[in-house]
């Protein structure tokens, strides 16, 4: 077997790789690996991988190199580095691996997003940044506005570009890639090349350079998936069984209001859980997010707006509340888990109505899922899906605040409309019951894999 070279050997600065290794990153991914000598060399690159991959590393460590070694002036209005993404948390998460490498040599970041107000992000972009990330709608309204000139910038980054073609974004960004020099680099990395991806290469890419590992058509080997086959009656008990086992989840629904309704019934049911999809604002995500990653939630309910915009490496299932409408979305939805090497478990909730769907999904995806037929939360097999002890906590998430006011039922997290049944274990007075933890009998395990 080749050892994998280490970022030095492919030319990574020492800076940047020491940073790395306060972060506990020493060998680089096969993403990494490929991409780094070409994309450290100034050369385009267009490089395929699966979310989870590394592909975020693979982009940002060239892109600081190059504004470290070019050392142009810092001018108002006029960023030297682009990067565009097509969630707002995929933009904040990318923020978040670059700052420390940025802070290595003194570069300026600012995030351009919308659902926010613009006045921050104005006021960044009037004073002079090094490198803006931004997802291309609110971008595009700073450019027309005059905040923003894309003429000076040196290295463009394009992430989940098929994702931006799926979320319709594509004519932005050949818009935005034009206003940048055509001397300039540019990198862009996508799962796959399918929905006018390939255009914007031919378009704007000059004799790229083009790598591929992980590709999102070949599943991971460490991440195991199995169908439940289930009546839909018996779908939220199942899903209650699953989440309360030690460990972070992620359930997927098709819609927002599934997702909604979900995170309320689990939250009653005693799962501390935490909604993402469209219809929430920015503070709102934000907030939800941040319950997720801290631990106060563990079990984040989202629509596919999370399947490529999130990266958290510990989460160890993944339950497909709804079965997708395409093998793509399967494979990206389930990329969240089995991250950065870590074994993983997907799980498919699949009724009657739904067999012939899921059969043909899984045959698309490649997989060969592990079927059982199950009648309830008490059936083996969950506890050999997710171990260890069930743990319920009384109302589910707690609230990160006090409301304004206590005494009036809450509609959203724990709570619960007017005229709707309390759930078993909770408070019958108007005070707010002290929290409690009920606790299920499992089978003996030693934590989830």
């Amino acid at each position: 077997m080749t050892p994998v070279p280490s970022f030095a050997e492919l030319g990574v600065p020492a800076d940047l790789a020491a940073v790395l290794q306060t972060r506990g990153i020493t060998t680089p991914t096969p993403i990494q690996a490929a991409t780094l000598p070409d994309s450290l060399a100034a050369r385009d690159v267009l490089g395929r991988g699966r979310t989870g991959s590394g592909k975020t590393y693979a982009f940002l460590l060239p892109l600081v190199a190059r504004l470290a070694a070019s050392r142009s002036p810092r001018r108002p209005g006029r960023p030297r580095a682009l990067v565009l993404a097509p969630t707002r948390e995929l933009v904040g998460q990318i923020e978040e691996a670059l700052a420390p490498l940025a802070a290595a040599y003194g570069l300026t970041t600012r995030t351009v997003f919308g659902g926010v107000g613009q006045g921050p992000q104005v006021n960044a972009l009037r004073k002079g940044v090094d490198i803006v990330l931004a997802c291309p709608g609110r971008l595009e309204d700073l450019i027309q506005q005059r905040h923003c000139d894309l003429g000076a910038v040196e290295i463009t980054v394009l992430d989940e570009a098929d994702h931006m073609a799926d979320l319709g974004f594509l004519p932005a960004v050949r818009r935005l890639l034009a206003a940048t020099p055509k001397d300039g680099q540019r990198l862009l990395f996508s799962a796959t090349l399918d929905k006018g991806v390939d255009v914007l290469v031919r378009q704007f890419l000059r004799q790229p350079v083009t790598h591929e590992a992980d590709s999102a058509q070949s599943p991971v080997a460490k991440m195991d998936h199995h169908v439940l086959h289930l009546s839909r009656e018996q779908r939220v008990p199942v899903l209650v069984d699953l989440t309360s086992a030690p460990g972070r989840t992620v359930v997927f629904t098709r819609t927002k209001h599934g997702a909604k309704a979900l995170a309320r019934q689990l939250n009653r049911s005693g799962v501390p859980a935490v909604e993402l999809h469209g219809n929430l604002g920015q503070g709102a995500r934000t907030r939800n997010m941040e319950a997720f990653h801290s631990g106060r939630a563990t079990t984040l309910v989202a629509t596919d707006i999370a399947a490529r915009g999130i990266h958290v490496d510990d989460v160890a299932l993944v339950v497909h509340a709804d079965p997708p409408a395409e093998h793509k979305a399967y494979l990206h939805r389930s990329g969240r888990t089995a991250r950065a090497g870590a074994a993983g478990t997907v799980i498919t909730l699949m009724t009657p109505e739904q067999v012939g769907d899921v059969r043909a999904l899984t045959r698309a995806a490649g997989i060969k899922p592990t079927v059982t037929r199950i009648d309830g939360p008490r059936h083996p097999v969950l506890a050999t899906l997710a171990p260890g002890e069930r743990v319920l906590v009384a109302g589910g998430l707690a609230p990160a605040e006090p409301a304004a006011a206590p005494a009036e039922p809450r509609r959203s997290g724990g709570g619960r409309p007017r005229g709707q049944a309390r759930p078993a274990g909770t408070a019958t007075t108007g005070r707010p019951r002290r929290r409690g933890r009920r606790r299920q009998p499992a089978a003996p395990s030693t934590g989830r894999h």
